[in-house]
């Protein structure tokens, strides 16, 4: 556990504060939060962190419990995996799951945890991780689709101090960056995260310097109470007394031909408190696709699910956290032993959003998602510039793919959108002037969003020409098992990949693979899945599937799906979509079922080969 040096050894008082000094010290974190994203995406490199933001930054108090951030870090984990001392104007840095109690989930995320000290004494801690476009390992993009170990993986970095008392170890440095093969993308987004943590910590300061830090800290401690408050009244109303509520999902394979993996939650609330359990879930993976989660984070998904579906005006923090229990078997997906590889455990983190939807909605199907774009799918493209003014220059890129999000109770799903809200496409310009690649396509596919009174979004079919001769890798899932539809509306079309080969073959391609050859005129087809539709498809407006027709969303044959009898124009036949409509209906279970997960498992596996091209994954084996 950590040590932390202190000169100022006197208790701190606490104070009443006044609600207006408790919303200038709420918005005043709430602004350095995001002042610490823009001071990252100025000084980043790498086009992940650059223009798509994959990072997550975070504020803590003087426990390390988060005030404001973006999820997916635990500082709480880090410091009691951390044996030394932490003094002012030291920095630590890990990359180690294993190393910080799964405070970060793979080898990419480089995070950084920095004390932010007043007048002697630690008044709260800034964090920041980044996804590093290249670690090292045995792929460019350190993310081998057939790893079994995490030392496969790349560099792997145990906690240390980056900054001990404001110096830079720059032997240690030098090491780590000689392991990777961008090490000036490498040091310039670590700059980057280091200046935001270290921003952060100059607005702490500054409002300790206004307010005072009783006063500072006395409000953090109320605005935690306020959290803890609202979720107690959020988890009575929600949950009922004593019920079980369990829902099950699935990870379709693990790269190495296994899956699918069953993903089960379970979750009863018992007086004030809730416990998520996530016995019943399949062993850890052979490959990498294991998602080593511990219980805060659990919690910390959980609390924005919550926050957000249910009462998105509360400001989420971690006041919440003793309301709820967390069950996470060892050995598996979820608790992978060391040292199991975890390179592509997004699709877990994914994941992990549409088991807590098909759990809270069970209580009230009005509050209900479907599932949608849960996962973060990773396109890579690497290789070595041939004859030319560049001959022999290496290029890399990492970028992450958008799908359909899911329809919900206020609307449709948007269409070729991020699972993570701030997340950004990289625009096409971009791409076409850094890396040898043309954009020959980047458009919605119609009919991938489910249908239902409010459709799920489509998915995108992204055309990659590549112009030089290199080498591709792809990590995405939803190529076997569907974005399940709720409370009528129908699933979502899966994802899928092939190349053009400029000879004029055709490849189809998994949805994990990596040092994929391509040469100069070979096309890939990226194509993501979409969103499950919410709701009575026949419900809908005729005239809006009507306008989605001419907008190319939904093709006149999709608008069947909505029992809609249209032209290639749009145009609306209202009769023959009465008569269509009354024949659905006459030929259709009553109720429509909450949740439409698609055929059963046993018939989607039978049926792999004939529909996807690719044979069907083994059943998963204990490791």
């Amino acid at each position: 556990m950590a040590r932390l040096i202190e000169t100022a050894t006197g208790p701190l008082r606490s104070v009443d504060v006044d609600l207006v000094t408790i919303d200038l010290i709420e918005n005043g974190l709430r602004n350095a939060r995001y002042e610490m994203d823009e001071v990252l995406f100025r000084t980043a490199l790498s086009p992940g962190i650059r223009e798509q933001h994959d990072e997550f930054p975070l504020i803590a108090n003087p426990d390390g419990k988060m005030m404001v951030g973006q999820f997916g870090l635990s500082i709480p984990d880090f410091l009691d995996n951390f044996d030394g001392d932490i003094e002012e104007g030291d920095v630590l840095l890990t990359s180690d799951p294993y190393s910080c109690g799964a405070a970060i989930s793979h080898a990419n995320d480089w995070l950084v945890v920095l004390p932010i000290f007043f007048e002697g004494r630690i008044v709260g801690w800034a964090a920041m991780f980044g996804h590093m476009s290249d670690v090292g390992g045995k792929t460019p993009a350190s993310m081998p689709t057939d790893a079994r170990t995490i030392f496969e993986e790349g560099v792997v970095i145990p906690p240390f101090k980056l900054y001990r008392k404001g110096v830079l170890a720059e032997d240690a440095l030098r090491i780590i960056l000689n392991q990777v093969r961008k090490p000036d993308w490498n040091r310039a987004d670590l700059n980057g995260i280091v200046a935001a943590c270290r921003t952060a910590a100059r607005r702490v300061q500054e409002m300790c310097a206004r307010f005072g830090v009783d006063t500072y800290n006395s409000a953090l401690d109320q605005l935690l109470d306020r959290n803890y408050r609202a979720m107690k009244v959020l988890l009575a109303a929600v949950f009922k007394e004593g019920e079980t509520l369990s829902f099950t999902d699935y990870i379709c394979d693990d790269g190495l031909g296994y899956g699918p993996y069953e993903l089960k939650l379970s979750l009863t609330r018992t007086g004030d408190k809730v416990l998520l359990d996530f016995t019943g879930s399949s062993p850890q993976a052979q490959g990498p696709i294991n998602y080593y989660i511990n219980e805060n984070l659990v919690r910390m998904f959980f609390g924005i699910y919550m926050i957000t579906v249910a009462d998105p005006q509360i400001l989420w923090n971690d006041g919440f956290y003793p309301l709820v229990d967390v069950t996470i078997p060892d050995d598996s997906f979820w608790k992978p032993q060391y040292p199991a590889a975890l390179n592509a455990r997004n699709h877990g983190i994914g994941r992990v959003f549409d088991l807590f939807g098909g759990l809270l909605g069970q209580t009230n199907p009005g509050l209900l998602n479907a599932a949608g774009f849960s996962s973060s799918p990773h396109f890579m493209y690497s290789g070595t510039y041939g004859p030319g003014e560049r001959k022999g220059e290496w290029f890399q890129l990492y970028s992450i793919g958008f799908g359909g999000i899911p329809g919900r109770p206020v609307g449709d799903g948007p269409d070729g959108h991020s699972l993570w809200p701030s997340f950004v496409n990289i625009p096409c310009e971009y791409l076409e002037s850094y890396y040898p690649l043309r954009i020959e396509r980047w458009e919605t596919i119609a009919d991938t969003g489910g249908a239902g009174l409010h459709r799920g979004g489509n998915g995108v079919d992204v055309a990659y020409r590549f112009l030089e001769a290199g080498t591709i890798a792809i990590h995405d899932d939803r190529w076997l098992t569907y974005p399940w539809g709720v409370n009528g509306g129908e699933p979502g079309a899966r994802g899928r990949k092939w190349l053009e080969r400029a000879d004029g073959g055709t490849e189809i391609l998994g949805s994990k693979v990596h040092d994929v050859p391509v040469a100069p005129g070979d096309v890939l087809h990226f194509v993501t899945w979409g969103g499950g539709g919410w709701g009575d498809p026949l419900a809908r407006d005729p005239e809006l599937v009507g306008l989605e027709v001419r907008r190319g969303l939904v093709s006149p044959t999709g608008a069947r799906r909505f029992g809609v009898v249209c032209d290639e124009a749009g145009t609306v036949d209202v009769a023959a979509t009465e008569e269509v409509r009354a024949e659905l209906r006459h030929g259709r279970p009553d109720p429509l079922p909450t949740f439409d997960m698609g055929p059963p498992m046993e018939t989607i596996l039978d049926r792999c080969l004939e529909e996807t091209g690719l044979p069907a994954p083994r059943p998963p084996v204990a490791r």
